[in-house]
């Protein structure tokens, strides 16, 4: 985004949620998956999803600004940053099931200047704690240097959000450098 590759990488260094990891990798793509469980019912999770200026990290946006940042969780929803002088769509929702089901396509960060894109999604299920968070984005395409290096760092960013969200979720605050 702003420092797109480095900015991938920094992720990398940020404490995200345990249950973060790369479940597939080669030259034309890789999935990621992360699993949180998040002290909060399904209906508060979903909700959150839609509130993404005040978990994101701002260090992955093109203008600096979470605030910047909307999403809206329906079908055809954009997920956007629009600023003076600037405007991206991060990724458009092609599925939205309340309270279980969040799905995106588009390319985020890096991947959305190569010959790449990506299917993000985010599954809610009820648990004893409150909700299983699973976050899972398999990316496809070509890249002249190949995919499967960028699959560590997205999966760190990924994770790094993740963690982000239940934090909001929990207590109201996603952690330094967000909105929330």
């Amino acid at each position: 985004m702003r420092v797109v590759a480095a900015g991938v990488l920094a992720g990398l260094t940020l404490a995200g949620p345990a249950a973060a990891e790369v479940t597939a990798k080669a030259t034309n793509g890789f999935t990621t998956r992360t699993v949180t469980e998040v002290a909060a019912p399904p209906e508060k999770v979903w909700a959150a999803l839609g509130q993404v200026s005040n978990w994101w990290n701002p260090a992955h946006t093109y203008s600096g600004e979470a605030g910047r940042l909307s999403l809206e969780v329906k079908a055809r929803g954009c997920f956007c940053e629009r600023w003076p002088g600037g405007e991206v769509q991060h990724a458009t929702v092609v599925m939205a099931m309340p309270n279980r089901t969040l799905r995106l396509t588009g390319g985020l960060g890096p991947l959305q200047a190569l010959g790449a894109s990506s299917v993000w999604t985010f599954e809610l299920k009820p648990s004893a704690a409150g909700t299983t968070v699973t976050q899972t984005m398999t990316v496809g395409g070509w890249s002249p240097e190949g995919l499967e290096g960028l699959a560590a760092p997205v999966d760190g960013v990924l994770a790094e959000q993740q963690g982000r969200l239940k934090r909001f979720i929990e207590t109201g605050q996603a952690g330094p450098g967000g909105s929330g």
